[in-house]
């Protein structure tokens, strides 16, 4: 039977992350950066195309599995009619080389483990040649090199392109296991002490996530979340990806698969938003940094996403040798919506530094050159049709969230200057396009005979992104408009109660079939009701969007309600961006700082 997303944890160092299921095999591991290519990719293929697994042998699906307590520490255990064994999973933070770790320890009686390890770099498409050296295995292949060891020593065979470990553990015995990769050219890195890097590991993790200043209701879900985030952040960088995998679907057997190991401006304003609310100052602020290292340029060239360093250059090409996770292709690595036209990222931008500098994050002196060069090159653009917030693939329209956003960007500059009069700027003309591109979306995108805005001008369909409206302050909630649209939203685009993006009845993205709920999307429900008053109905869809969560604490980008499985990139940062502002919206009085 193939896994489900669910079935998956997350490990990472910061830099990159590992997918680990359920079985004890880790089946997705990019070195040595989230956007490298992979070494393990079962995940979107077979176990020709690389994976390591550990369990018992003859065992199938684990006991039971969990992270330790406010870590990203994997404990996984079999009980078996000879004992019991666990497996912890980890990558310690690194000096220079990246290492996975996994410790096998002896829980009761006495339990015969298999390892099985096979290596295959570039994305599951190269054997590497594997050697034997000081009582490691060596794979070497093009720019790749990786070396297996482990404490104490076990022996491994050669078989079927593997490498293959069969040993018993009684209770209280361990075995660590540490594969360490460096650019094949580059001499061996220095060998961690594996025992040593778990204690590390397990006191960071809870150090960092005692910082959390939220105490209120289901603290647990959110702090996992935020842990989740801080695993998902490029560390040298402070970049943010959207998820570490590529291709998984958003409906099995379909195309909708798209690379999401990048950094998209979509996600700034809620990403930062989230980690100031929470505690996290260090970290906004190195998001906040990371975005203005990445848009700096000619604001013509401000792209909708970007590398982990700022890269421009994410070209889109497929992976013909893998089938996909579950039958679904292609497999794509890269992304053609790096050139798309979004208006609505010149308000994201806008939106966010607004809020940085009301956070009080130190100022930085080109911060607010580069919002004007925005605003003078937005004036000139917005009235122009775009690919929108959803990066559709059916050509250009009139979005509504798009010109919403235009008018977030003139709002947040004109708001910038009024409380600030000691910067310069073109107040009045700011306000002047705030106030003309207010009235064109009031006038084009509301349909006055359904009392709610629309997806674009002239059209009828819904996007739950015109949930945004009163939460950027474009109307209040109270307003009639508000209150239709939220309605229209609630009735037209709810599945199973949770919301889609849009309709995929309409050609507007310009794919084929169909695609699950967003579960972004729904905690924007959320919010929108708790924002007009309807808290209960928030808090209610809260609390089922929490427990739509795997048994790790993991939210994938969609879910789909009929079959009950999560769906598209894992985990999804959006998804547990979505779930810490909600719990600070609904509950933060109580507990947040």
């Amino acid at each position: 039977m193939h896994p489900r997303i669910e079935d998956y944890a997350l490990i990472g160092d910061e830099q990159t992350a590992a997918l680990v299921g359920t079985d004890g095999s880790v089946d997705w591991l990019c070195l040595p950066r989230f956007d490298s290519a992979a070494c393990f990719a079962k995940l979107l293929g077979d176990e020709d195309n690389g994976h390591w697994r550990i369990a018992p042998l003859g065992a199938e699906r684990c006991t039971r599995r969990a992270y330790r307590r406010d870590t990203l520490v994997l404990d996984t255990e079999w009980e078996t009619a000879e004992g019991a064994v666990r497996v912890t999973d980890f990558m310690p933070q690194r000096d220079r080389a990246p290492d996975l770790v996994r410790v096998v320890e002896g829980l009761r009686g006495e339990v015969t483990v298999h390892s099985v390890l096979r290596l295959r770099f570039d994305y599951g498409s190269i054997v590497p040649w594997m050697r034997r050296a000081d009582g490691h295995r060596v794979a070497v292949a093009g720019p790749d090199a990786a070396w297996l060891r482990s404490e104490p020593e076990v022996p491994t065979r050669g078989h079927d392109y593997g490498t293959h470990s069969e040993f018993t553990v009684a209770a209280g015995e361990k075995v660590a296991f540490v594969l360490t990769w460096h650019p094949s050219h580059e001499p061996r890195p220095a060998r961690i002490d594996p025992y040593e890097a778990l204690r590390h590991s397990v006191d960071d993790w809870r150090a960092w996530a005692a910082r959390c200043r939220y105490d209120g209701p289901y603290r647990d879900a959110v702090v996992r979340s935020l842990i989740t985030l801080k695993a998902l952040t490029y560390k040298p960088t402070g970049g943010i990806v959207a998820a570490p995998t590529t291709s998984l679907p958003e409906e099995p057997g379909g195309v909708r698969n798209w690379d999401y190991r990048y950094c998209w401006l979509r996600d700034s304003t809620l990403t930062l938003g989230a980690l100031l609310a929470a505690g996290y100052l260090e970290e906004a602020e190195a998001w906040r940094d990371w975005l203005l290292r990445a848009v700096a340029g000619n604001p013509s060239d401000l792209q909708i996403m970007y590398g982990l360093a700022g890269e421009r250059r994410l070209p889109e090409f497929e992976l013909p040798w893998l089938s996909g996770f579950d039958e679904s292709t292609p497999v794509r690595i890269g992304n053609d919506a790096v050139n798309q036209l979004q208006l609505d990222v010149y308000g994201e931008v806008m939106d966010t530094l607004s809020l940085a500098r009301r956070a009080g994050l130190p100022n930085k002196p080109q911060m607010w050159q580069l919002q004007r060069s925005l605003m003078r090159f937005l004036r000139t653009v917005w009235r122009q049709p775009d690919e929108g917030l959803w990066e559709v693939r059916g050509g250009r329209r009139h979005f509504v969230h798009s010109k919403v956003m235009v008018w977030v960007a003139a709002d947040r500059a004109v708001r910038t200057l009024e409380e600030h009069p000691e910067l310069e700027g073109d107040l009045e003309q700011w306000r002047a396009l705030r106030e003309e591109v207010h009235r064109e979306v009031c006038e084009r995108g509301y349909d006055p005979g359904r009392g709610t805005f629309t997806q674009s001008y002239g059209s009828r369909e819904l996007d739950a992104a015109l949930l945004f409206i009163p939460r950027v302050g474009f109307l209040p909630p109270d307003d009639p408009r508000v209150l239709g649209t939220i309605d229209a939203v609630e009735k037209e685009l709810t599945r199973g109660g949770l919301v889609r993006r849009y309709s995929t009845e309409d050609p507007v993205d310009g794919l084929p079939g169909s695609e699950g709920t967003f579960l972004v999307c729904s905690f924007w429900l959320a919010d929108a009701l708790h924002m007009t008053g309807r808290t209960d109905e928030a808090e209610e869809l809260f609390a089922r969007l929490v427990g739509l969560a795997n048994d790790v604490g993991l939210l994938a980008e969609e879910y789909d309600p009929v079959a009950g499985r999560q769906l598209g990139n894992f985990p999804q940062a959006f998804s547990h961006i979505g779930l810490v502002h909600t719990a600070l919206a609904l509950f933060g009085d109580e507990g947040a700082g």
